[in-house]
């Protein structure tokens, strides 16, 4: 079975362990778009033992402090769906009051046009904030 995400998903690599990697996304008009992968292939948070999704949600807290701190969004959204590649993973999103969807979804249909919020060096900037 293919599965692009226990192959190596795109993405700059923010961080990786024996149980999961941090991914920055080039999603256009979203920078700062994180996924956090397990790496075993799996579909669901109750797959994964109490220890191993205390671990996961540990990374996604992370991911969302660090974003907090680098970007200053005015939300974050969080998301497990798999509908599409049932393989668990977080989406951790920073969201902008002049992003092109909102208040809606990133996956909803544009509002208008979205401002710029990218940062030069973001990922440098999220690895030293994940590293605190």
């Amino acid at each position: 079975m293919h599965c692009e995400l226990c192959e190596q998903a795109k993405g700059e690599l923010l961080h990786q362990d024996d149980a999961l990697r941090v991914l920055l996304v080039d999603e256009p008009g979203y920078p700062g778009f994180c996924r956090v992968i397990w790496r075993g292939h799996v579909a669901e948070m109750t797959d994964l033992s109490p220890a191993e999704r205390d671990h996961l949600m540990d990374w996604v807290y992370r991911v969302e402090a660090a974003l907090r701190a680098v970007m200053r969004p005015a939300k974050i959204n969080l998301a497990s769906l798999g509908n599409m590649v049932p393989h668990l993973h977080w989406h951790v999103i920073p969201r902008f009051e002049d992003d092109a969807h909102f208040p809606s979804p990133i996956w909803a249909a544009p509002r208008r046009d979205g401002a710029d919020h990218g940062q030069a060096n973001l990922a440098g900037l999220l690895r030293a904030a994940l590293a605190r």
